[in-house]
């Protein structure tokens, strides 16, 4: 453990919303089923996209935990994100009252913001004028409204700020709520990631880079990180959100600790907008930062779960720097990609798979990787095809990299209390 700071961070309740389940435990339930999360369109008429399917949030009300008037005012992203908050807090069984509110921090990553106001005011504004465009398009577009608007409705006032890193945006959130609580800067926090950008818009411009699956006639099968038949991501939405806390705050409350996070690592490419280092440089450097960080080397992991889009470049680079990094052990560890089934998450992406982490020292379970029926010959590793796997796993590590070079890592472990 880094020897500068001894306090340590717990995790004490999890909130999620995502293509699999309106909870945690609902979508845990079908990751380690190996069932898919992905289908056709249904938030908007994608006939005429070049992908037509995504991973839907399918049965979202927002007024289950939102006002039917505030719901109106928030974006779907900043709606998630309070819906996954309130499950959160009521899962960790913490209360928030003026005694406490500001000794609390809420710290939430999302890599775009109101995509959907923005292009829904966009077509209001050529189609009737600027008059008729709504008061409300910049509190619902701003990503840093997946923070705040929780902030104002759990009336918590000690830090409050909104991460944007691209696809690293949750797993820098959970990175920086973590350091807040080493450094005495909070006690607990609400943390981690929304994103919702299934419109017209958000698929057509990732079509645009060539970057999604175009499989319109198999959408379940088109997420297939490693596999040599991959041809692109799938993107879903969602939240997911963590409720962290230093051990003694938790201890005091008697809460119910999940894990440990130990260590968090994050480092840059300087390379490209939109494709990672060739050498998987930055990712090597995060990971083993975050090893150094957490006093642990590569024989004690006992679990990745890999970035692992289903790009071609992607997964043949990560796999590349996790042989770099764990040397002869990389093919002794299990990795495995959640986004197989849930599709890619963008900015919420990193929380999520910090969630399953966490699911996975507490089930020994690992998820497997889905649609893995021909692993590409770059891709040698363990990636737990298609099955989920009994393991006892007391230390996980999960990967997120995003456009623009970020490369984030997070450790969890099983909680002792010693």
């Amino acid at each position: 453990m880094d020897n500068s700071d001894n306090t340590r961070v717990v995790v004490t309740g999890i909130g999620c919303f995502s293509p699999l389940g309106l909870d945690m435990a609902t979508t845990w339930q079908n990751l380690t089923a190996g069932k898919s999360g992905i289908d056709n369109i249904t938030l908007f008429d994608a006939s005429n996209q070049k992908t037509k399917f995504a991973g839907e949030v399918k049965g979202f009300d927002p007024t289950t935990y939102i006002g039917r008037k505030e719901a109106r005012r928030m974006d779907r992203f900043a709606q998630l994100s309070v819906s996954a908050s309130i499950q959160a807090v009521a899962h960790a069984k913490l209360e928030i009252n003026h005694g406490n509110s500001n000794r609390i921090g809420v710290i939430v990553g999302s890599g775009i913001g109101g995509l959907t106001t923005l292009f829904q005011e966009t077509k209001v504004l050529l189609e009737q004028g600027p008059s008729k465009v709504t008061p409300f398009l910049v509190p619902m577009m701003i990503s840093d409204m997946a923070a705040a608007q929780v902030s104002i409705t759990l009336g918590i006032k000690g830090v409050n700020l909104g991460v944007t890193s691209a696809c690293s945006s949750s797993s820098d959130a959970i990175g920086v709520a973590f350091a807040l609580i080493k450094r005495g800067d909070a006690e607990a926090a609400i943390t981690g990631g929304s994103e919702a950008i299934i419109n017209p818009i958000g698929i057509a411009s990732f079509n645009a880079l060539n970057a999604l699956s175009t499989r319109n006639d198999d959408p379940q099968r088109a997420s297939r990180p490693f596999d040599t038949d991959r041809d692109g991501f799938v993107i879903g939405e969602g939240s997911c959100i963590l409720i962290l806390e230093n051990l003694e705050h938790a201890q005091k409350r008697g809460a119910n600790i999940l894990a440990e996070i130990v260590a968090y690592g994050a480092s840059g490419d300087a390379f490209h907008i939109t494709q990672p280092d060739e050498g998987g440089d930055g990712a090597m450097r995060a990971m083993r930062m975050a090893l150094a960080k957490a006093g642990l080397t590569p024989k004690e992991i006992d679990y990745i779960n890999a970035h692992g889009t289903s790009t071609p470049m992607n997964d043949r680079i990560e796999t590349m720097a996790i042989k770099n990094v764990f040397g002869e052990q990389a093919y002794h560890v299990p990795v495995s990609s959640t986004k197989s089934m849930t599709g890619h998450l963008i900015g919420a992406a990193g929380a999520l798979e910090a969630a399953v982490c966490i699911m996975s020292i507490q089930n020994s379970v690992i998820p497997p990787t889905i649609n893995l029926n021909k692993p590409a010959p770059e891709c040698d590793l363990d990636y737990v095809p298609n099955v989920a796997r009994q393991v006892q796993v007391n230390t996980a590590l999960s990967n997120t990299f995003g456009f623009g070079g970020h490369n984030s890592v997070l450790i969890f472990r099983k909680y002792s209390e010693s």
